[in-house]
């Protein structure tokens, strides 16, 4: 079954319990889309969201928001402004580690892209550590349980497509401390395969510990598509499946979200407009699942779903 036909059957059987737009304060005339998961820091609620004007592109920076509200999200003003593009955090012992999507221009021009790594116990003033490979998104990290952190790459490019087929892969290696965290050690990191059909693409947003020992992962998925009226649109969806670090085997593949789960709105661009960036899930008190995630590149949304790694333990 092709993934356009997967997506067609989720959709007509697919469970959403709510469904909201997040609502943004005190960033009048911009957007804040593609953003990292909630988490709590000295008894407050924050993310971090992508800020930038709906008319450009690869010109936005990462900023701190503090929960004010149901659904609503409050700069917090003089918090440090990062030039990232896609923010995710991770936990790391008591440290939190920022990573994000670092664009270049030469003489005014795009040119390539990184991602870097900030990190630190105070939320306030995290320092830049590390930088990952060349043109290299998705980078995703996960404490283990013998203390070891994994690490999850996401190679893309014709090369990858010429040899694989799909558009990009997914990799996976562990490192003893964060101080080892390097281009190299990411872009060595091992394929995981069987991920990704020929002309699919995606890569991990938020990778948990379960009390199984496996990981799982929240990530999207991705395909091209063209509409009767001829417009080529990107198919943005969010995912799920289970990974073990010892075996490397993954399974249980399946998409948890599409654009129609979320409520209507605008997209950046025609091709954007089936378009959900997942950031990751919050566990809620009656045992289902927040998944929250950037729509259509220009606004942020959270669904409740029923929780996707229900069969392989909970979230440690």
């Amino acid at each position: 079954m092709s993934l356009h036909q997967q997506k067609q059957q989720f959709e007509a059987t697919k469970t959403i319990y709510d469904s909201a737009t997040l609502v943004f304060k005190n960033v009048d005339g911009f957007d804040v889309y593609n953003i990292s998961i909630p988490f709590e820091r000295d008894g407050k609620r924050y993310l971090f969201g992508r800020v930038e004007r709906r008319e450009e592109w690869a010109r936005s920076w990462v900023r701190l928001f503090e929960e004010t509200g149901q659904d609503e999200w409050t700069l917090v003003e003089n918090s440090m402004i990062y030039t990232l593009e896609d923010p995710y955090i991770s936990e790391i012992g008591d440290e939190l580690v920022l990573g994000g999507t670092h664009v270049q221009y030469e003489r005014g021009k795009y040119s390539t892209y990184f991602g870097y790594f900030y990190r630190g116990t105070d939320l306030h003033d995290l320092y830049y550590f590390t930088t990952g490979p060349n043109k290299m998104k998705d980078i995703r990290l996960v404490a283990l349980a013998d203390g070891r952190i994994g690490v999850f790459s996401r190679p893309r490019g014709h090369e990858v497509k010429g040899q694989y087929g799909s558009e990009s892969m997914i990799g996976f290696t562990v490192i003893d401390k964060l101080e080892d965290l390097t281009a190299d050690v990411i872009e060595n990191a091992p394929y995981i395969h069987g991920i990704f059909g020929a002309g699919e693409w995606g890569g991990v947003n938020q990778a948990y510990l379960l009390s199984s020992g496996k990981i799982g992962i929240i990530g999207h998925i991705c395909y091209s598509h063209q509409e009767q009226s001829g417009q080529e649109i990107k198919v943005y969806m969010n995912m799920a499946f289970i990974f073990d670090p010892v075996t490397r085997e993954s399974h249980d593949l399946h998409i948890i979200g599409s654009r129609s789960c979320y409520p209507p709105g605008p997209a950046k661009a025609p091709y954007l407009t089936d378009c959900v960036f997942s950031a990751g899930i919050v566990m809620r008190e009656d045992g289902k699942a927040d998944l929250y995630s950037g729509v259509g590149d220009c606004q942020a949304g959270r669904i409740t779903v029923d929780y996707p790694f229900a069969s392989y333990g909970s979230i440690v």
